[in-house]
This record gives structure tokens, sequence and C-alpha cells, in this order.
């Protein structure tokens, strides 16, 4: 698995790759692979495909681009926040993957974590084998069956409607804010879509536990929320089409900018609302610039003589290059500071073990 930075792309920008292109993501990012883009992809199973190729080529020749050793796939943002509800602790946030499987184990008097295969897990391994099962074809349809218009699409009366995506956005902050707690609790399980029994059953968990505040008690839940209230007042302001589907699609990735370093897209929709949503440690990169990137250390690493390049990428690319402007390299230093410091000392010992045997 890499150890670089860990990345979230969309259908976008890994569409755009070409093969070489995509085998250099996976080497040198962690890549958190969403649910939205499984079942976005996913979807066109259900689409009419021209050109007279099949929905599971079209997919499949998505799938076989997808990063797979470098790659993770998270935990779904609904089985995430309804976990903090019902008492299992905080998600943490801080640019990882959320993977699923884990079970504590003892061995030899040291305890650790062993993780089985998730559905994520086993799912994204079906993905990997092409092998689109009747499942997987009824999901796609709940998926896009999903899409529907949300019951809140109609403007707050008495408050002015916002101009623009970052009025919104601090109109979001406004509500969630608010004293009453218990409201914004409410709100959001029903935006999120919990079962009203679920609902009922949460909330006399919170009022057990004395109404703590909701931004400590449940910081996820808290923040997909506000992601959900943020996508149904930006169409209900007519700020965001409603009466286009893919929109939620979209609008869905921002549900897990919390587990990744950087997000990639080429879709004007994430260039307009994924910078509202990043913290101050995570990076936007369009889909183009990353593409151009890592065509650039393609040409870089093709252009190594044969020799070095038999020896495996462990050898020649465990790191960055450190000589030139690449982004990639640039994002490692952000994320991953110390990196070239091992990458020196790791092709001193390369050089070292090279001419031992060479004598």
């Amino acid at each position: 698995m890499s150890n670089g930075p860990c990345l979230i792309f969309d259908k976008s920008t890994l569409q755009g790759l070409s093969l070489d292109e995509a085998a250099w993501l996976d080497q040198f990012f962690l890549c958190n692979i969403t649910p939205v883009f499984f079942m976005e992809t996913l979807a066109d199973l259900e689409k009419e495909v021209s050109r007279g190729r099949t929905p599971e080529e079209v997919v499949g020749a998505l799938a076989f681009k997808t990063p797979d050793a470098g790659s993770r796939p998270n935990v779904y943002h609904y089985t995430l926040a309804f976990s903090e509800l019902a008492g299992n602790g905080p998600v943490v946030m801080d640019g990882r993957p959320v993977v699923a499987g884990g079970q504590d184990v003892e061995l030899d008097g040291e305890a650790g974590v062993m993780f089985r295969d998730a559905p994520e897990e086993e799912a994204f391994q079906r993905w990997h084998r092409h092998e689109f099962l009747d499942l997987e074809r009824m999901t796609a349809k709940q998926w896009r069956r999903g899409l529907t218009p949300s019951p809140w699409l109609r403007w707050m009366a008495g408050v002015p409607k916002p101009r623009t995506l970052s009025d919104v956005q601090a109109l979001v902050g406004v509500l969630i804010g608010r004293e009453n707690e218990e409201l914004v609790l409410t709100d959001g399980m029903a935006r999120l879509g919990f079962p009203e029994g679920v609902q009922s059953q949460l909330l006399q968990r919170w009022f057990a536990f004395g109404r703590p505040k909701l931004h400590t008690f449940a910081p996820y839940f808290t923040y997909t929320f506000s992601v959900a209230l943020f996508s149904d007042l930006a169409m209900a302001a007519d700020l965001i089409s409603r009466d286009r589907p893919s929109h939620r699609i979209d609008l869905a990735y921002l549900y897990y900018l919390p587990f990744c370093n950087v997000f990639s897209s080429s879709d004007k929709l994430h260039a307009a609302t994924v910078p509202l949503f990043l913290r101050a440690n995570h990076t936007f990169v369009h889909g183009i610039d990353l593409k151009a990137d890592l065509r650039r250390l393609d040409r870089h690493y093709s252009a190594l003589p044969e020799n070095v390049r038999v020896r495996g990428l462990f050898h020649f690319a465990s790191y960055p290059p450190i000589d030139g402007e690449f982004l990639t390299a640039s994002l490692w230093d952000r994320y991953r500071p110390g990196w070239r410091r091992h990458d020196q000392n790791m092709a001193s010992r390369l050089d070292d073990r090279q001419g031992k045997a060479l004598a």
C-alpha cells in the first residue's frame, strides 16, 4: 500500500487517465475509494451505452484503471454517522480512509486489531475481477432511484435567499450553530434518511447523556448534516440545479472529504463547492492538473535506463522524483514531510548494493 498522501477522486478524474497514468496514481497515492465513486460508476450498468459497447465493457474499463494496491474502500457515510450516534465513539477525521472489519484480538499477551474483509472490501474485490453481480445491478438501480428531489427543496419563509454558494455555507453555519440542538439533531437525522423509529431511539440516547454538544458528541454526524443542509439550501435557492440527478451524486462526495488529504475532480460543481468544505490542511487538485503531472511522471520514469526499470518500482520509484517541479512531489512535501531525506538514504543504499555487486 502506498505511503503517499491520501487522495479521493471522482469518476471524471479517473476517466481522464490513461492506464499508465492510473498506475502512477496507484504508486504515489493512498487512494480512498468512496462508495459514491463506486455507485456512480456502477450506475452506468443501467444506462444505455453508445457505440455498441456493453455496460459491462464501460464499467469494466474504468474498474481496470481503479487503483488497487494503494487503495482502501471507505465505509458508507450513513453508517459512520449512525455509528457515532449509536455510541461507537466519534469518527476519526484525520485525512485517512475509514475501513470496516476491524476485530480486537490478542496474541501472546499482545493486543491488536485484525481486519477481515468487510462488505465494501468484498465488493471492491469483485469490482476488480469485473464480477458485476445481480446484487450490484440492483444496488445501481436503487442508487439512481434514490436521487429524487428532497422534500426540503423550498426556500424558508422570512429568510432572504443567498446570492452565492459562500452565502449558503455561512447560513448553514448559523443554522447548525443555533442553541436548539435538539432541532439540529432531529433535522439532521431526517435529512440523512434515518428511519423514524431509529431517530427516536437515538434522540433518547442523546437525552440520557445530558444533551451534550453535538459537535463533540457526534462530530462526523454534525459534518454530514452540514453537507446535506448545504445541498438542500443551495438547490432551494436555485444556485445548484435541482433538475439534474448527477448533481446529488457530485455533492455526496463532500461527505468523505474528512477522510483524505487531497480531492481531485474535473467537475465544475466540485470546483465550486469542494473548496467551501476543505479544511486548512486539505488540497483541491483539478483533474486536468493531476493528469498532466502523472503524464510527466510517466515520461520521467520511462526515460530511465532499462537496467534500472527492470529492478521494479520499489527500487526506482518508492518516492516521487526529487529533481524537477512535480505536483505529486509538492503534495508529498506537504503531507509526508521528510520523504526526500528517506529517498536519498534509499538511493545511497541501492548505489552501495550495486557497487558491491559489480566488485
